[in-house]
Formats: C-alpha cells, sequence, structure tokens
C-alpha cells in the first residue's frame, strides 16, 4: 500500500510540478503565513550543514545558501523537482537525492545542524519512521524545523463567505483527491491530527522548542481580503490558521 501511494503521489507530482517553482519556499513557511523573517526561528545558518526534507524546486536551499550555509544537502520524491533543483542550486555545491523522506538511504547520522521541511512533511506515508530518521542525522544540539497545512485547515470549508467544519477530524486516515492543481493528477494524503504530530516528535526523542499556528503574514497588511471560497485565500487565512509550523531539537 505505501508502495503504491508513493508511485501514484510521484506519477501526479510530475504533472504539476511546474505549478510549484518557488513556491512554498523559505523564507515563506506556507500560503499567507508568517515567513522566517517575521518569525526568526532558525538559530545562526553561516557555516551549518543543512539538510532540506521535500527540497521541491531548490529554493528553500538557495534561501540557506544565502544566509551562508556551508553545505547544501536535499531529499525529494519527485524527479521534475529534482531536475528544478538542480538547475537553481547549479553554481553551488550540493548534495541531492531523488527519493523518499521515509527511507534511509544512507544520507550521514550525527551530521547535520539543521534539519527543515517546508509544506512537505506531511505527505509521508510513515511519519514515525519519517522523524526517526530525521533525528538520526541531527547532530546532539540540532534543530528541526517544519511548515504543513494546520491540521484542521482541511476540513474548514468557505461557501458564499461562511466558514463552516466539514467531516471528521477526529478520523484519521488517507484522502485521495482525483485532481490536483486542476489537473488529471490523483494523489493521496494522509489526513492527521496535530497532537499526531507532537506526539511522533516526542516519540523519535525530539524536544519540542515551539508549535506555530501562524497568523497571517505582515505582507498581506494592506491587501483587501475579498470573500472567496478558494481553498487558499487571504479571507478564510485572517479567519483560521493556513499553516502550522513546528521547531524540535535534538537534546
Amino acid at each position: 500500500m505505501t508502495m503504491d501511494i508513493l508511485q501514484q503521489n510521484k506519477k501526479s507530482w510530475d504533472k504539476v510540478a511546474h505549478h510549484f517553482n518557488g513556491i512554498d519556499a523559505l523564507p515563506s513557511y506556507g500560503p499567507f503565513s508568517q515567513t522566517e523573517e517575521e518569525l526568526r526561528l532558525f538559530e545562526e545558518i553561516t557555516n551549518k550543514k543543512v539538510l532540506d526534507i521535500g527540497c521541491g524546486s531548490g529554493h528553500s536551499l538557495l534561501y540557506m545558501a544565502d544566509k551562508g550555509a556551508s553545505e547544501l544537502w536535499g531529499v525529494d520524491l519527485f524527479e521534475k523537482q529534482m531536475e528544478t533543483a538542480k538547475e537553481t542550486l547549479k553554481v553551488l555545491p550540493s548534495h541531492l537525492y531523488c527519493a523518499a523522506m521515509e527511507e534511509d538511504i544512507g544520507l550521514p547520522k550525527l551530521y547535520f545542524d539543521t534539519v527543515y521541511s517546508i509544506y512537505a512533511i506531511g505527505w509521508t506515508t510513515d511519519l514515525a519512521s519519517t522523524f526517526k530518521l530525521i533525528y538520526s542525522y541531527l547532530k546532539p544540539g540540532g534543530e528541526f524545523i517544519f511548515s504543513w497545512d494546520h491540521p484542521l485547515y482541511a476540513y474548514m470549508q468557505s461557501q458564499n463567505g461562511q466558514i463552516s467544519l466539514t467531516g471528521s477530524y477526529q478520523e484519521e486516515g488517507l484522502t485521495t483527491y482525483p485532481r490536483f492543481k486542476g489537473e488529471e493528477a490523483p494523489v493521496v494524503i494522509p489526513n492527521r491530527k496535530r497532537s499526531t504530530y507532537i506526539n511522533e516528535l516526542i516519540k523519535a526523542g525530539f524536544t519540542i522548542g515551539c508549535v506555530i499556528e501562524s497568523e497571517v503574514s505582515k505582507n498581506f497588511e494592506m491587501v483587501e481580503a475579498e470573500i472567496s471560497d478558494r481553498y487558499y485565500s487571504l479571507y478564510k487565512a485572517r479567519k483560521f490558521p493556513t499553516t502550522m509550523i513546528i521547531k524540535a531539537k535534538r537534546m
């Protein structure tokens, strides 16, 4: 089942990857969310070894390079994304791997100062294994920061400007979306509660530093939010956080 999901998602993502070139990449943490410039979650990056889980188009790694990171490493399941990442980072030394985040592909253990994931971690088919692997990659004192859809956000339905709860947040499982980004590209996304993310981090050995249910970025302060029923909209984001951000540490 896990391999079936990975293969289906990989096939579909390779169709829609062009929609995500530079989208949901640092300094952004997600749609309409506060940015790294606003939150300042990362400690000093200069001369640090960093690993990006779900590195996508490579723009978050480019951001890390601009902050002075000494080594750039990235993992992403999707070949089209990896091709774009290599182009994005072509003038920079980097270590990029096309692989699933839940698989041990021999990345160095006890090696990285910082591991992060921007809007990718929720795609994993095995959250426990993914967090355990990330823990193993980090040096003692290393930090792990990730962002993802606020776990309740998918259940917040907007209709004619009225926001209501749909479905059951209590029931974790898998949801299949027949069309992704408006294309014939079915994907399967796990539904998990916020407590599941936090508890699996603790089980993996992490100490939780902070949990952020992001406010709207100050970049949108002067933007009028028209009523919209789109999945992501400024109107909806001002009423309910689109994004959850968690910072944890290996002690």
